[in-house]
Order: C-alpha cells, then sequence, then structure tokens
C-alpha cells in the first residue's frame, strides 16, 4: 500500500515547482526547476491518473452494492470493475517504481570510454564492435554520438575510444554498462580456427554541467603540444593538442582530434567535467554503502559483467544471470535494448524490496 502523505507531498511540490518557474527566477535557479520539473512530471501524471482510476472504481463498487441497481447496470459495472480494478494495480505499479529514490545525473548525457583489454589486436577490434553497438543503440533512441577523441588499432578497431552521447534519459539507460566486456570467438587473424578471448572496458560517465560542478581555473593546468597522427599530411604542424591536468584530483585528460587548440580544450573540458563528476558521485555512493550494494553489480570498471560468445551465438549478463541467444541482433544494437530493460528491472526490483514499497 503506497502512503498517500508521501503522494501528496510529491502534488504539493510539483505545484510549488510551477509556481517558482512561473515566477521569473534567474537563469541558473530556472535551470535547477527545470531539472526538478522534468524528473517529477511523469510521477505525477501517473499519480493523478492513479487517483482518477481509484474514483471510478470506487463508484463502479458503489453501484455494485447497491440493491437498487438494476441487472444492465449492474452488469456494466462489473465489467467496468474489472477493467478499472486492472487499471489500478497497473499504475500503482507504475508509482511505485517512480517513487524510488532517483539518480539525479538519470537525465544526464553521457561521455563513454571504450578501451581495449587484454588480446591485442583482438581486443581492439572488439572495441570497435563494442563502440558500434552503442552507436546504433543510440540512432535508435534517437540519441547524438559525438566523438571526443580515438585511437586507432594496427589492425581496426580502436586501442580507445572517447565519445559524447546526448539526448534524452541517455544516463538512465547506459549507467549499468560499465565494467569489463569479454568476447569469445574465432580471430580473423587466427589461422587455427582456435576460439580466442579478449576484452574491452567500458566506462559511462554522466556529464556534468556548470551547475553540477564547479571548477576552479587555478586548479587547472593546460599544456598544449603538437598532435601526434599517422604521418605526412596527418601530422599537425601547429601546437594544437591539449592536455589539462587538474590538480587537487590528479586526473588528466588530452584530446588532439581536431585542428583547433580551442575545440579541443572545449572537449577536454567537457570530458575533465565528467571525471571530476564521476569522482564525487563515487565518494557520495561509498558513503551509501547500504545503496550501493544494491546497485546492479558494483559499478567497478575491472568487473567482469558481460561475455559475448560469437560460436554459440549467444550474450550473457553475468550480474543477473540472462543469456541471450540473439548475438546478432545484439552487436546490431537491435536487442542491446533488451538487456539493459532487464538489467533496470532487476535494479528498480532491489530498490522495491529494500524501500518496503
Amino acid at each position: 500500500m503506497i502512503a498517500q502523505e508521501k503522494l501528496d507531498t510529491l502534488l504539493s511540490r510539483f505545484d510549488q515547482i510551477e509556481h517558482e518557474m512561473a515566477s521569473g527566477p534567474d537563469a541558473s535557479v530556472y535551470i535547477k526547476l527545470s531539472r526538478d520539473y522534468a524528473a517529477l512530471e511523469p510521477i505525477i501524471k501517473s499519480i493523478r491518473e492513479l487517483r482518477e482510476a481509484e474514483a471510478e472504481l470506487a463508484d463502479a463498487e458503489a453501484m455494485l452494492s447497491d440493491p437498487e441497481t438494476d441487472a444492465e447496470m449492474r452488469e456494466l459495472a462489473e465489467a467496468e470493475r474489472a477493467e478499472l480494478s486492472e487499471k489500478v494495480e497497473n499504475l500503482t505499479q507504475v508509482v511505485r517504481v517512480g517513487l524510488l529514490p532517483r539518480d539525479e545525473a538519470d537525465s544526464n548525457d553521457v561521455i563513454l570510454e571504450i578501451r581495449a583489454g587484454t588480446g591485442g589486436d583482438e581486443a581492439a577490434l572488439f572495441a570497435g564492435d563494442l563502440f558500434r553497438m552503442y552507436q546504433r543503440f543510440a540512432d535508435q533512441m534517437g540519441w547524438k554520438v559525438e566523438v571526443l577523441s580515438a585511437s586507432e588499432g594496427e589492425m581496426g578497431g580502436f586501442k580507445e575510444i572517447t565519445a559524447a552521447v546526448t539526448g534524452q534519459e541517455v544516463f538512465a539507460k547506459l549507467k549499468f554498462e560499465s565494467g569489463v566486456h569479454r568476447v569469445q570467438r574465432v580471430p580473423e587473424t587466427e589461422s587455427g580456427g582456435r576460439i580466442h578471448t579478449s576484452a574491452a572496458t567500458v566506462a559511462v560517465l554522466p556529464q556534468a554541467e556548470d551547475v553540477d560542478i564547479h571548477i576552479n581555473p587555478s586548479d587547472l593546468r593546460i599544456d598544449t603540444y603538437r598532435a601526434s597522427g599517422a604521418g605526412g599530411q596527418h601530422v599537425n604542424t601547429t601546437d594544437s593538442a591539449v592536455r589539462i591536468t587538474h590538480e587537487p584530483t590528479g586526473i588528466v585528460v588530452a584530446v588532439q582530434d581536431e585542428r583547433s587548440q580551442h575545440k579541443n580544450k572545449e572537449r577536454a573540458m567537457k570530458l575533465l567535467r565528467a571525471k571530476i563528476y564521476d569522482v564525487e558521485r563515487e565518494r557520495a555512493a561509498n558513503e551509501r554503502t547500504e545503496a550501493r550494494r544494491l546497485q546492479v553489480g558494483s559499478g567497478d570498471r575491472s568487473e567482469r559483467i558481460r561475455t559475448y560468445n560469437f560460436p554459440q551465438g549467444r550474450v550473457t549478463d553475468h550480474r543477473i544471470g540472462l543469456t541471450l541467444y540473439k548475438l546478432d541482433q545484439m552487436m546490431a544494437g537491435e536487442a542491446t535494448g533488451e538487456v539493459i530493460d532487464a538489467l533496470i528491472m532487476d535494479h528498480q526490483a532491489n530498490l522495491l524490496a529494500a524501500e518496503g514499497l
């Protein structure tokens, strides 16, 4: 049973946000209010629909309990009660999930980093496959993917690739993708036909806005240098590459893909903000040990989270014991959402049990 006081508090808070937004606050306050409004709007809509359905169900039950209701009206009320009971049950579950503690970063865009791990050239090829998988999934979700930096493998793929993914609820969908992804397949370079195991590491960092985190310019050391390349016309003749060191945390980021030093600096700052924000979130999570225990896996990027077995055409997520024989669809981005949704549902089920909802 959902506590009605909790629902009343949410409705009151939503009305207050609407009032404050209409009063014309300054830009930074308005941005914060807009975020709160967007976060609450879906649950508020569900609460209002639930209360409307509950009122209609009460009317139908009152009609059925009235001895003066004739047979025809009683039959209609019976059908309506069955339909409304199901509607109330479904909306109650939606509201229960909506009442769960929300990760403030769920609505943020993300920085996606994929690095080749053990396995040499095959690991770089797999890193490229993973990047294309997420790129295709992003296309289906209507998100935009912008490569910030990339280091290609000698046989193809990527030793490392970093991209910004922007769109609606990107971090909410991708946050459980961080970790070690393992592949088992016969490499194209393997003449003996033996199955080779290699890995790539995925990191999903929520992008931070200025209102999320403040970086003191005096804490930064910015170095420029000549970008390295494949040779010939690809080597920059100017110091366009940028390396930024955040001295309080020791975090270092470097971007050299653009010929413009200004653009490289802009991209490096975006990456730096995300990394500092991630450190702050990690510290807060460590302070909430119980909440951290309830996450799908630990979020540790050294944890093996998923195996892609090409000979058997299967993908297995080890955290929830899910196996799908849809590897081709997974790599094409078509079944990626199926795995992601299963992870989110498992996470929500654990939280519902912990919250007693």
